[in-house]
């Protein structure tokens, strides 16, 4: 790994840390709480090798992938293959001067001192196995840095594309991003997580977010895995004064995915905003966990999470809000709600407040349900069929969510990526590529 050569360095020590806390810990079970509906048996049972980029037969496939993704032509990208930064597939436009973003490698080679007061500093990993692995084995991934007072103008697109070529042997990668925010700085950040086919293979990420004073960032997760593959993400904020942090997180693919968001308000006048949107199908399993610190005065946040089931999937959603003693002024509200299109759909779903202070206005609520018979009734006596009534109104269901992609070329991609899904035909019926 990058810095590996230097004994004794920060780095070495960070990654020995990460080792030995997953070692103490082992692989989660369902015999944790966080855990308790999503079991990684399948992960215990497989014998990964660490993946490398590939072949140009790769390279080419991996182009076609990104053809099809969610970005367009003129957009600032980085891409990331098998966790290695793939500059060829890379477009790096001019930015204002005092930007710093590319790779973490480079970064870690070069002028390490630049990330070493956050890396593993805002992704804590000490009682987070997934975390603590990441940190041991991550090898590369993107770097972020955006000094006070700039606005990085339009959205920067970090791919990370996955596919087995190791002789048909799954694979497993590790990326590592790194986000940090100068005072009243700006900026918008796509994550894709992509992969070919029905590949079998292991994506474990982790992204921290340092937040100063006034710093503001729109932050978006697609995950768009292959119908065989594990997905397991952590994105960690530190949120300074009055800093505003906006994520959104959309889980399309994967057999099993897990996202665990958790951002932790530290000092007055910080605001922060989750939204989610996962549609499952067949038999895949999909688990969000989102934890809200308050841990300073007037603080604000809000958080929606909705998710679209049919087939024999399950969902998982584990909302935590925690307002710590001496964050009075608080506000906070949190939503979940799920449409079930199947008998054999299955979710689970804990919204929690933890209140210690006296002076807040915090609710929270969750719902299952189907769709409304009457209102499909309605349509197909307006002229639609069935299927189509029934896609409409699912989509409608999700709407207000894809309404709150501020990025443009990803929003419009979304809402056809919905429609196909949709109408291709019942979402029973409908693979995850469809």
């Amino acid at each position: 790994y990058p810095g590996g050569d230097k004994s004794g360095s920060w780095l070495d020590r960070l990654k020995r840390d990460g080792i030995r806390s997953f070692g103490a810990l082992g692989l989660p079970t369902t015999k944790l709480e966080d855990w308790r509906y999503t079991s990684l048996e399948s992960i215990r049972n497989t014998r990964y090798e660490i993946a490398d980029v590939g072949g140009e037969g790769g390279r080419m496939e991996t182009d076609f992938a990104l053809r099809s993704s969610f970005y367009t032509e003129n957009d600032l990208r980085l891409v990331f293959v098998n966790g290695h930064y793939t500059p060829e597939l890379s477009a790096i436009a001019a930015l204002p001067a005092g930007i710093i973003v590319g790779n973490l490698q480079e970064i870690l080679i070069g002028n390490p001192g630049l990330v070493e007061k956050y890396l593993g500093q805002v992704s804590l990993f000490q009682d987070r196995a997934m975390v603590a692995l990441n940190t041991a084995l991550f090898r590369d991934g993107f770097f972020l840095s955006v000094p006070a007072g700039i606005v990085v103008e339009g959205p920067i697109y970090v791919c990370h594309l996955s596919w087995n070529n190791s002789a048909g042997r799954p694979t497993a990668s590790h990326p590592r991003n790194l986000i940090v925010m100068g005072e009243g700085s700006s900026a918008s950040v796509v994550e894709v997580y992509m992969g070919s086919g029905e590949e079998e293979y292991f994506t474990n990420a982790v992204t921290e977010v340092s937040l100063s004073q006034g710093s503001v960032i729109d932050h978006y997760r697609l995950q768009q895995e292959s119908g065989k593959a594990t997905h397991i993400a952590s994105l960690d904020v530190h949120q300074g004064r009055d800093s505003r942090f906006s994520s959104q997180v959309i889980s399309l693919g994967g057999s099993l995915a897990r996202s665990d968001v958790r951002t932790v308000l530290d000092d007055e006048g910080a605001e922060c905003s989750l939204n989610g949107l996962y549609m499952v199908t067949g038999r895949q399993h999909v688990d969000n966990q989102t934890t809200i610190d308050h841990a300073k005065p007037h603080g604000t946040s809000t958080e929606l999470y909705k998710g679209i089931l049919s087939g024999q999937s399950r969902g998982v959603f584990n909302g935590r809000i925690l307002v710590r003693p001496n964050a009075q002024k608080t506000s906070s509200r949190q939503t979940n709600k799920n449409l079930i299109l199947s008998d054999e759909a299955l979710v689970d779903t804990k919204p929690l407040l933890e209140i210690f202070a006296n002076d807040v206005k915090c609710n929270h609520g969750a719902t299952i349900g189907r769709l409304d018979e009457n209102q499909v009734f309605y349509l197909r006596s307006r002229g639609m069929t069935e299927s189509h009534a029934r896609s409409l109104l699912t989509y409608a269901f999700a709407s207000d969510l894809v309404g709150k992609i501020k990025v443009p070329s990803l929003q419009t991609a979304l809402e056809k990526w919905i429609f196909r899904r949709l109408l291709a035909s019942d979402m029973a019926d409908v693979g995850v590529g469809a």
